[in-house]
């Protein structure tokens, strides 16, 4: 029994607990509905949610523990030799029997004993389905049936049904948030770890990054280089390079389109421009490698001047390109969000049309401006595909955008692929990069908040 039609079920069994719990409200007053204390849509949606959310509840507590109640009655019936095998060990175990229970290709021959537990584990996740398919319902008909029957004319349905939304939004927003904190404190723990072996000054102020380290007793390996200082140059650089070319193309594409274009030719224009924000970064990384990236090292050499195959300038322009989208519509529905009162008024008045743009509108739209440049820059920080197919791998400390580069984000999918250990420096550094990277971060969106206040108070 698949989850999704138990979920689809129970929104039926809802819809229905809402007609009739509406139907029995009007009922109780004879179609009289200012003899009820709540309108009957709020009786309906109060049967709807106590017939909803205990059901819900126990769904998510069944899926929950489910896999753990199931791996322990199958390791329950698994050979003692088995059972005493090391953690590691019999988790792969455990992995192929799941596999074989689901068809899949396992690591391991076939033996009598594993397809045994394997019947047994299929056997064991279809009575538990079924018991969590007849269970729901059951809780989900029982509530129903009793939030109808508590339905009374002068009960306060309006009343009980705001706090369940209002306790729903409490709760949204406290889940974000601690997904948020949860996020930073995994990080931060992890980078801990890693300035225990590596010395916080060395890392930060450090002009040579080679993170290589031997992760095996057996293996022979440098003890790693891990200064940070050209991972964040090269990316201050692609980003700096792709805000050159995302924010004055954006920005002017969007005051034109906002103040100067045709509706025709504004209907036919934004759509094909935010077509740019739907290309996988992946294209965007083989347009670089394969035809910005020769180009400029083409007419570098014309020029006389050395350009590497993967450069910072070809990773940066290509990204740019990307991110004008996001520069231009945001600016394009903040300027259209200035009223046409003010325009008006600076008419009024004697003003030109780009005396307008420069003395009111952009003064008026700039803290959305501000925002939607700050959101291009994340999106600059954050780019990887990019980088790793046009500007490459190299961690060199230079400000030539002619040379290759990379930046943090790259280094931390690097470091974090393959065979590793959580234990090692090489690993634990993309923590700390990614620790710093998120203080950087915050910095500059309070820095950008500060000027964002201080312009707008200058306007008011």
């Amino acid at each position: 029994m698949q989850f999704s039609t138990l979920i689809l079920v129970l929104l039926c069994f809802m819809v229905l607990a809402y007609y009739l719990g509406r139907r029995r409200s009007l009922n109780l007053v004879s179609g009289r509905v200012r003899d009820l204390h709540s309108l009957p849509s709020y009786y309906g949606m109060q049967t709807a949610l106590w017939c909803g959310i205990p059901a819900l509840l126990l769904f998510v507590i069944w899926v929950s523990f489910e896999g753990a109640v199931m791996t322990g009655l199958v390791v329950e019936g698994l050979p003692s030799e088995i059972q005493n095998l090391p953690v590691e060990r019999l988790n792969l175990v455990l992995n192929d029997i799941r596999n074989l229970a689901q068809g899949n290709i396992v690591s391991r021959t076939v033996d009598e004993t594993m397809q045994k537990a394997s019947d047994h584990y299929a056997s064991l996740k279809k009575i538990s389905h079924t018991a969590l398919f007849v269970a729901t319902l059951a809780l989900a008909t029982m509530g129903g049936l009793w939030a109808r029957q508590s339905i009374t004319h002068d009960q306060r349905a309006r009343n009980r049904v705001e706090k369940a939304i209002n306790f729903f939004l409490v709760s949204s927003s406290s889940l974000a948030v601690f997904t948020t904190i949860g996020i930073v404190l995994s990080v931060l723990f992890e980078a801990i770890r890693f300035f225990q072996q590596i010395p916080i000054t060395a890392f930060i102020f450090g002009l040579e990054w080679s993170p290589q380290t031997a992760i095996r007793a057996d293996q022979v390996g440098s003890s790693g280089v891990f200064g940070a200082i050209p991972l964040f140059a090269g990316t201050f650089l692609i980003t700096l390079i792709a805000m050159v070319v995302a924010v004055p193309i954006g920005l002017m594409s969007a005051i034109y389109m906002a103040e100067y274009a045709s509706k025709k030719f504004r209907d036919l224009a934004k759509p094909i421009l935010e077509v740019l924000a739907g290309i996988p970064t992946v294209v965007y990384g083989f347009f670089a490698a394969l035809t910005v990236a020769p180009f400029f090292r083409d007419m570098g050499a014309s020029l006389g001047l050395s350009v590497s195959s993967e450069s910072a300038l070809a990773a940066g322009v290509v990204m740019g390109i990307m991110i004008i989208p996001f520069v231009s519509s945001l600016s394009d529905d903040v300027i259209n969000a200035v009223p046409q009162s003010m325009r008006d008024g600076s008419y009024g008045l004697g003003a030109t049309r780009s005396e307008t743009i420069r003395q009111v509108i952009m003064p008026a739209a700039l803290p959305g401006i501000v925002g939607g440049v700050l959101l291009a820059v994340s999106r600059a920080i954050g780019e990887t595909m990019i980088v790793v197919m046009a500007a490459g791998l190299s961690a060199n400390l230079t400000a030539n955008p002619l040379e290759a580069v990379t930046t943090v984000t790259v280094q931390i999918v690097t470091l974090l692929v393959g065979d590793q250990e959580f234990d090692s420096a090489k690993t634990l550094a993309a923590f700390a990069l990614a620790l710093v990277l998120f203080v950087i971060t915050l910095a500059l969106n309070m820095i950008a908040l500060y000027i964002v206040r201080k312009y707008r108070e200058q306007y008011e």
